[in-house]
């Protein structure tokens, strides 16, 4: 009788969460910022930074508090995103450039017969843009947007590209949008200031800006596709390519915070242009990314699509490390967690997530559960009510009981590796959380493999490794590793790949 009760409950359960679900196709706007921490933004503890439009959305969604990009970098965790593979199945593992510094053809492609979560709402129904950073291959490649299911693209196809955000130029569909007044402005070799400029006067730093901010041209053109389809549903994915380096900003939003932060100029060099305001200027960038978002949440109100639109806002990986000017120490930008971008440790994949449905999604809620950038593919798909068209052999679970208020078992494991930096990897079971890495050495004192056990639950800063404790659980965790990893002919990763048979 007790199982059958049981049994009761759940189908119960079950039928009001796709009751929730309305037979009205929702309109989904996925916002990914570029290399924003963890503690960038108001709702996850930023003090500083002041991001009004995301503390709504948090006040009236869900924000997640364990959730992790697909990667510490930006070409294999947007990977993740669009195919719904982890990255020991993913195509792309690592940022991987084609052509050299004066002829980039953008990164390694992805292959056509990747799965794609844009295809797969197009197949059920939707219209899909994409505006802002891609890449995942150039205009004309197998990876291009267009052959992924993305029936506009406009933005930087090439990751190098957007290093500037004064271009000459943005990619669009299968062409070039030239951009005026931004012709003075440096792009390749000379980075710097010029010999004998003050840094202190700001007329040193005038050949470096431009009259057209590329994000705010991005902007304009996810209005756009808004308005264009407020009568069908659509798909917006919005890569924002803030607040990566170079830090550059419009003088209107500089203006908020020059002159209240503690800021020493920064001259150039290590690829990236100058700022006579560094932590002004990461600041402002967050701050006018918070405007741009709220331009498209009054946009959505003002079409009556309020209770029809999805708004999903998370980061591609976790705060750069200190460079070029940025300063994640001031801002506190990983909060207590260790590590930067580039590192499997909790601060370079573990990102802010916010998530709002008026009149779905339970306002001011915070979720715990352990969630990833796989988990996109088979929760948008289900809110959208084709779940049959999510592809077989896919690594994330739906969070839609999550995001409607219900609970659900536990994710079995996450999954993380790197091949950067001579290879690292995590894998999350629970609380426990390994990490392996075989970091470059030097040739009189090559690098060992080094194996690390954290607990999350007491440990979120991962400073106690309790490896030689747990033994047990370090085999059990490895041996999950041997399980969820294939080998990459494109990305190969000596730190767990054997070798081949001769």
């Amino acid at each position: 009788m007790k199982n059958i009760l049981q049994l009761l409950l759940v189908g119960l359960f079950a039928f009001s969460l796709h009751a929730a679900v309305p037979a009205k196709k929702p309109n989904i706007i996925f916002i990914l910022a570029d290399d924003l921490g963890y503690g960038d933004i108001g709702p996850f503890g930023q003090k500083i930074i002041h991001t009004p439009t995301l503390d709504q959305l948090a006040r009236e969604g869900m924000k997640f508090t364990q959730h992790y990009a697909g990667n510490p970098v930006c070409a294999p965790s947007r990977c993740e995103f669009i195919t719904g593979r982890h990255p020991g199945h993913g195509y792309v593992r690592n940022n991987h450039e084609i052509g050299s510094w004066y002829s980039f053809q953008g990164q390694l492609p992805l292959p056509v017969t990747e799965p794609s979560i844009a295809g797969a709402l197009k197949s059920a129904g939707y219209v899909t843009g994409a505006f802002g950073k891609w890449g995942l291959g150039g205009g004309g490649s197998p990876g291009d947007p267009l052959k992924h299911g993305f029936d506009q693209f406009f933005g930087f196809n090439c990751q190098r590209h957007a290093h500037n955000y004064y271009p000459q130029y943005l990619d669009e569909d299968e062409g070039k949008f030239i951009l005026t007044g931004n012709g003075n402005v440096s792009e390749k070799g000379d980075l710097s200031l010029s010999p004998g400029a003050d840094p202190n006067d700001s007329a040193s730093y005038a050949r470096f800006i431009g009259q057209q901010y590329a994000p705010d041209l991005c902007r304009e053109r996810a209005l756009k596709f808004i308005r264009d389809n407020q009568d069908t549903p659509f798909f917006l994915y919005y890569p924002t390519t803030v607040p990566h380096l170079a830090l550059q900003v419009p003088k209107d939003s500089l203006e908020e915070y020059r002159g209240k932060l503690d800021d020493r100029p920064y001259v150039g060099g290590n690829w990236y242009l100058p700022q006579q305001y560094p932590h002004a200027a990461y600041a402002a960038m967050v701050t006018r990314m918070d405007r741009d978002i709220g331009k498209m949440v009054r946009l959505v109100k003002s079409l009556g699509l309020e209770e029809n639109t999805i708004f999903i806002f998370t980061s591609d990986n976790g705060a750069v490390f200190p460079l070029s000017g940025f300063d994640p120490v001031f801002f506190h930008s990983t909060g207590e967690l260790r590590g930067y971008k580039g590192d499997v440790y909790e601060g370079g994949i573990r990102v802010p997530l916010i998530v709002r449905w008026k009149g779905h999604i339970p306002a001011g809620t915070t979720s715990t559960f352990v969630s990833g950038f796989e988990d996109w593919f088979p929760t948008l798909l289900e809110l959208a009510g084709a779940s049959n068209k999510v592809p077989k052999g896919l690594d994330g679970v739906s969070l839609v009981p999550t995001l409607l208020g219900g609970t659900q078992p536990p994710r079995p494991f996450l999954y993380r590796e790197f091949p950067g930096g001579g290879g690292q990897l995590a894998m999350r079971v629970g609380d426990w959380k390994l990490v392996r890495q075989h970091l470059i050495g030097t040739p009189k004192k090559p690098a060992s493999p080094t194996t690390e056990l954290y607990n999350l639950a007491t440990d979120p800063s991962e400073k106690d490794n309790v490896a030689q404790a747990n033994p047990e659980r370090v085999a059990e965790l490895e041996k999950r590793v041997a399980e969820q990893h294939i080998p990459s002919k494109e990305f190969p990763f000596p730190l767990i790949d054997k070798p081949p048979v001769q």
